[in-house]
């Protein structure tokens, strides 16, 4: 009868109830107590209380049909509007949610936009939903050797605490931290110090003279002044995209490379640093005085640089990749790789069969 297969269902019917009831109180009338016979029988102590209470008031076990009556249902006229605003409006607003603002914005009907898509379910009543967008194309890189100093990224991100925005600028073949900008204003000014920077930094431009230099340290030849010495990367920041700011670019021949409106996958570069930054260092957040702030970026700047191993460039570290040391350090790893495999082949292999073997 299903009474002893682990406790009783949710729902069950009216001859298994009656079953039960008879169960308890046969073991009542032996001497059981009430909650303890319950118990074994894996129903709760309550709920046949409850059965009882509904015998004696209806004089029947049987479950009444789900659904109920809620007080709150939609009434007929509200049903009608909400077809007729369907019908009206369906093919201007095309989606259950703007619909619904529609017949609050007309005065027709107030209902929430679940309720309307119900309805309109309910009459198989297709809406025509938003039209698809095909997505836009990425804009294509500027032509750039692939190695380092070639292409930059860069943005900015707030540290609330000290109430001041740090720009960076990372190098995206090497992942070296070129540099960075501790402000409290976001302009085209801030982008062209840390630029005039960077770009100092990095051997690219002379100080003494401010002259333009090229990738190999050398001054620009005449033919050579319109094409890009590197490409900044970044989004579409109003200091990013102004004019200061792309005066400033062509000058210093540096070619601008925008990412899409609203997609920061474009710059995942920076993103992806910038999440490290504040991950691997979350003290950075608690800071409160902007001169430590400062100071602990330009640490935290050297550990990033020269500690910290990087997946992004086979577990090397940005400065011996920037400076060119990270394809001898991959090759003696993958060198010593090999010796290890085959010093434990022969090691194992001098081990008599049966015998413990050596873990040195």
């Amino acid at each position: 009868m299903g009474l002893s297969a682990g406790p009783v269902p949710a729902r069950v019917d009216s001859p298994a109830k009656e079953r039960l009831l008879k169960l308890v109180d046969d073991a009542v009338a032996d001497g059981w107590a009430h909650t303890r016979a319950c118990e074994v029988l894996g129903v709760s102590d309550v709920r046949v209380h409850r059965w009882r209470a509904r015998l004696r008031e209806t004089g029947t076990l049987e479950d009444r049909a789900p659904g109920g009556n809620p007080t709150h249902r939609l009434l007929a006229w509200e049903e009608a509007a909400i077809l007729e605003l369907i019908e009206d409006w369906g093919h201007i607003d095309r989606s259950h949610r703007k619909l619904a603002h529609r017949g609050s914005y007309t005065g027709t009907v107030f209902v929430s936009p679940s309720t309307l898509l119900r309805v309109s379910e309910q009459h198989q009543l297709t809406l025509p939903g938003e039209p698809p967008r095909p997505p836009r194309p990425a804009p294509a890189m500027p032509e750039v050797p692939w190695q380092r100093n070639r292409i930059w990224i860069w943005d900015a991100s707030h540290f609330t605490r000290a109430r001041r925005v740090a720009y960076a600028i990372v190098d995206v073949v090497t992942r070296y931290w070129i540099g960075y900008l501790l402000t409290t204003e976001q302009s085209s000014t801030q982008v062209q110090l840390l630029f005039a920077r960077a770009l100092e930094d990095q051997g690219l431009l002379d100080p003494a003279t401010g002259e333009l230099l090229g990738p190999d340290g050398a001054p620009l030849e005449p033919d050579e002044d319109r094409a890009p010495v590197l490409v900044a990367w970044s989004d579409n920041g109003p200091e990013m995209t102004a004019a200061d700011t792309r005066q400033f670019m062509a000058l210093m021949a540096i070619a601008q490379h925008h990412g899409r409106p609203g997609t920061p996958t474009d710059q995942a570069h920076v993103e992806s640093f910038f999440s490290h930054l504040k991950g691997d260092w979350p003290h950075l957040e608690t800071i409160r005085d902007p001169a430590a702030l400062d100071a602990e970026i330009d640490r935290v700047r050297i550990d990033y640089n020269t500690v910290r191993l990087h997946a992004g460039i086979d577990y090397v570290t940005p400065a011996d990749e920037h400076h060119g040391r990270g394809p001898a350090i991959r090759r003696a790893r993958t060198a010593g790789m090999k010796r290890a495999r085959q010093e434990r082949l022969t090691q194992n292999r001098k081990q008599r069969p049966g015998s413990t073997p050596c873990l040195g």
